[in-house]
């Protein structure tokens, strides 16, 4: 809790996905909330360790009834000052405090970022599970083992010192903890967890697919060029074969 409080008092994430690369993960993860939205109204959906609350306020604007969750006071206060219409708390992924089938689709994009432990993980996705109806969908959202490696270690130049920590192991698989603030999983793990937690997988997407690993030619293109390029990671999205070296991989989930 005290990593997350400091990093995120001083992080951002508003600037982030306002961004051209975090506009591209929001434009597609949009995409595919509002296909299961559909043309219902009112829906009860709740966004579990929601940051400042993009999609929190994205989805009340539609006019549906949201509550938004996060371990961080900061965020919390921010996500009030945005849309008053918003129930925002102060709460823990592992531990929700609201009755059983309350919602109709869960958002939990935050919280596998900085849990640990498959157990961890698989307690929230299971949460997130319970105050959820029959029939109702949770999306949780992963960061990706490879984007890791490939950036923090490759093009940053940090691998060896990595492998010589036990931050990678001899299969290049991340060991993060605590310390690391942030926790990368394989598409295996993502598999077992939807697994374990018996929910039906509806979707996985690659939201952003090679963005991250592409932000000065993203900064550097047309608007119109730019708009291009959404659409094009809109269309390619659902490609298995890139699915495992995307910063982010939604996991779109049936109860």
């Amino acid at each position: 809790m005290n990593f997350l409080e400091k990093y995120y008092n001083k992080f951002n994430e508003d600037k982030r996905l306002l961004s051209r690369h975090g506009q591209v993960e929001f434009f597609v993860t949009k995409k595919y909330i509002l296909d299961l939205i559909g043309k219902r109204k009112n829906l009860n959906i709740i966004d579990i360790c929601a940051g400042t609350g993009r999609y929190s306020e994205f989805l009340a604007k539609l006019g549906h009834n949201v509550t938004a969750i996060d371990l961080v006071q900061k965020n919390v206060s921010q996500i009030k000052e945005k849309n008053q219409n918003i129930v925002a708390k102060k709460g823990n992924a592992l531990k929700l405090k609201f009755k059983d089938e309350q919602f109709d689709i869960a958002l939990l994009f935050g919280a596998a970022y900085h849990l640990f432990s498959h157990e961890e993980k698989l307690q929230a996705l299971n949460e997130a599970k319970r105050v959820v109806k029959q029939g109702g969908f949770v999306l949780v959202m992963y960061l990706m083992n490879e984007y890791a490696v490939l950036t923090y270690g490759f093009k940053e130049g940090n691998i060896k010192s990595c492998i010589e920590t036990g931050k990678l192991d001899k299969n290049f698989v991340c060991k993060t903890n605590e310390d690391d603030l942030f926790s990368y999983v394989r598409i295996e793990e993502i598999n077992s967890l939807a697994k374990e937690s018996d929910l039906k997988r509806k979707k996985i997407i690659a939201v952003d697919g090679p963005t991250d690993y592409m932000r000065p030619t993203l900064n550097k293109m047309s608007e119109e060029e730019f708009e291009l390029f959404k659409l094009y990671q809109l269309s390619i999205c659902e490609r298995k074969e890139l699915l495992g070296a995307s910063s982010h991989v939604l996991d779109i989930l049936k109860k």
